[in-house]
């Protein structure tokens, strides 16, 4: 398992006591484990949850089936036995992420070492522009006078 799965796994452990858990939760909760500040609209890799739900499953002895709705986000639901995605519901989550920001296994290695932006200080501050500019349009008639 790579650490993106590792960090899906931890976070699936801690969110454990609830009955639903929502892939946004999840990305949540790895957001505050590994201190990231960016992606904060960013989504999980399917397979990613797949593999960290399988370790789960051999590890801890906790039961996951996986439902996908209609914003193709996935529903992560505790059960008695752990149940994947049908074809056609796998097929449409797989090609909605072409177009999703995810989490990555890059994130949480530059979270994970201190490099979350903005090179070796950090990220920089948003500046806001201060002097304004203003276009003077007497200036072409003052010649004239």
């Amino acid at each position: 398992m790579n650490q993106i799965q590792q960090e899906i796994a931890n976070a699936l452990v801690q969110l454990s006591e609830k009955s639903l858990i929502t892939e946004a939760v999840v990305a949540k909760k790895i957001r505050e484990n590994i201190k990231l500040q960016g992606k904060q609209k960013a989504g999980l890799v399917f397979t990613d949850i797949e593999a960290a739900i399988n370790c789960i499953e051999e590890n801890n002895n906790l039961h996951f089936a996986l439902h996908l709705n209609s914003a193709n986000d996935i529903l992560i639901k505790q059960a008695e036995t752990a149940t994947g995605l049908e074809g056609d519901a796998r097929k449409r989550r797989l090609a909605s992420e072409k177009s999703m920001t995810v989490l990555t296994n890059g994130d949480v290695k530059k979270a994970l070492e201190g490099k979350s932006g903005g090179g070796k200080n950090g990220p920089k501050p948003h500046s806001k522009r201060t002097d304004k500019k203003r276009l003077n349009v007497n200036k072409n008639y003052d010649d004239y006078e």
